[in-house]
């Protein structure tokens, strides 16, 4: 996956607390085994005003004007300001994958569910947690500055305002280490790519009857 250190981008407001992993990407659209695709469809039922189903073009579907993605100011928006509790209900990988393939770099909300939360971490996708008074006062500059935009370091653990406040957020250094080097669970695993090579070199060596039913794992 991607690295993520440092990113500047603009921000679209969810004003909304307990959105579930449905909304976020709704059922119908789980039947892909592609890890691809998911953006269109993004806050399904909120952005268009007739029901999706999968493989359908969604360039002629009808816009709810009045959600917040589909207002111009909010075009190209890459965070995503949320209110508690984002990303609660059913377990799905999906959800994670439809914000990032929509454009979104990170999520802030006071709360996440605990599952939707390390989804995120697992496919390159930053969920940050600050206060709701922080929280408060992020949508309240949103609404108030057209093209509002905040700067996320994550080396420095801290979100950025325009005019320089600075909002610190916890991570634990595990995963912030995943997040800075690019690293999802097979990355991880590839870094010992040399050692693999040598324990398959070795087991086919003195068991080479496992060589027709046991490939080698690393080529």
């Amino acid at each position: 996956m991607d690295k993520f250190t440092v990113h500047t981008g603009l921000v679209a407001p969810l004003d909304r607390a307990n959105v579930d992993t449905d909304a976020i990407i709704p059922k119908q659209f789980l039947k892909s085994i592609r890890k691809t695709g998911f953006g269109p469809n993004l806050f399904d039922e909120w952005r268009y005003l007739d029901r999706g189903e999968p493989g359908r073009d969604n360039s002629t579907r009808p816009l709810n004007p009045d959600f917040v993605l589909n207002q111009p100011r909010y075009q190209g928006a890459s965070v995503l300001l949320a209110r508690k509790n984002f990303g609660c209900g059913s377990s799905r990988e999906h959800a994670p994958w439809a914000l990032q393939q929509y454009g979104f770099a990170a999520v802030i909300a006071p709360s996440f569910a605990d599952i939707f939360f390390t989804n995120c971490y697992k496919n390159g996708l930053l969920p940050i947690v600050l206060t709701e008074l922080e929280v408060d006062h992020l949508f309240n500059e949103t609404a108030a500055f057209n093209g509002y935009q905040l700067t996320v370091d994550l080396p420095e653990q801290v979100v950025i305002t325009p005019d320089g406040r600075r909002y610190a957020f916890e991570i634990d250094a595990f995963r912030k280490y995943c997040l800075i080097n690019g690293f999802d669970d097979i990355g991880l695993t590839l870094r010992h790519a040399d050692k693999i090579r040598a324990f398959e070199a070795h087991r086919l060596a003195t068991q080479p009857w496992l060589a027709p039913t046991q490939p080698q794992i690393i080529r």
